[in-house]
């Protein structure tokens, strides 16, 4: 069968999908692929537009009536959450209740972390992850909410970090953070699902231990990012859990979701379903 695959151009996905999606593993499902912005992703998934598709934990408590989440594939760890930056050194507590965050996406998150640190709805303006740290330091917002490679790169832009909100949610619960996870949808059969599953982790397999191999294509992706940038990346958000959740993961997703729903910010749900 064909699947539809979605996932973002950042060089954890690309590097644990180029086996994949260049046709290098034996007996592996053919996928056709889109490349597209986490939020995009998380928006086409509302729709339910992709069989399989890379999304923020923060939207899957709205998509589990149409999607089961994979063991394998996502992005989950410690040392690797998001941060909240600025022009100047300060903290969370000392930006004004005003205060614009510019943020990328709603249903990331990153934007349920910054809420449920903050125990509030800040003000904020969307825009695209790449386009976050150029809007604080022109002071087009107050501070900004960044994810991926942009972590490596704020401080060259002159910006200062505010909060890293991995470090509060490991400090709050001692759970890694759960960022991303692939999602099956729920018309494909478990025989099918499990099949997917498993080429995923051989796709990270086949990257790890032939990695001459599928390291062009993660290169023709990241054409903004220098290779350490790019390698630093790949070494902080593909990691254990990138071959399986693990209960340790499972947990941190559950717990996650509890005090999300406890401040109102998700709407009562399910148990997650994982395959």
């Amino acid at each position: 069968m064909n699947y539809s695959l979605a996932y973002s151009p950042c060089p954890n996905d690309t590097y644990i999908f180029a086996a994949l999606t260049n046709g290098l593993l034996a007996d592996a499902p053919h996928v056709e692929v889109v490349l597209d912005d986490v939020e995009a992703l998380n928006i086409a998934a509302r729709a339910g537009r992709h069989t399989l598709t890379k999304v923020s934990y923060g939207a899957i408590p709205f998509l589990l009536d149409q999607y089961r989440i994979l063991r394998a594939g996502g992005a989950l760890g410690r040392g690797c959450g998001p941060l909240v930056v600025a022009r100047e050194a300060c903290n969370l507590a000392s930006l004004p209740e005003d205060a614009v965050y510019a943020i990328p996406g709603a249903m990331t998150t990153a934007y349920l972390l910054l809420r449920l640190a903050l125990g509030r709805e800040p003000r904020v303006r969307m825009m695209r992850f790449d386009a976050i740290v150029g809007a604080v330091a022109r002071g087009e917002v107050d501070a900004g909410l960044i994810i991926h490679e942009s972590r490596f790169t704020y401080a060259a832009a002159g910006l200062a970090q505010v909060v890293d909100l991995g470090d509060w949610w490991e400090g709050a619960t001692g759970n890694p953070i759960p960022l991303g996870a692939i999602l099956v949808r729920r018309d494909i059969p478990d025989a099918d699902a499990h099949a997917i599953n498993d080429a995923i982790r051989r796709s990270l397999a086949f990257a790890r231990t032939r990695e001459e191999a599928i390291i062009d294509y993660v290169r023709a992706h990241a054409f903004e990012m220098d290779d350490a940038v790019m390698r630093k990346h790949i070494a902080l958000y593909v990691n254990e859990f990138s071959d399986d959740v693990g209960e340790t993961g499972i947990a941190a997703v559950r717990d996650l979701f509890t005090r999300a729903h406890q401040s109102g910010l998700i709407p009562a749900q399910n148990e997650p379903e994982f395959v």
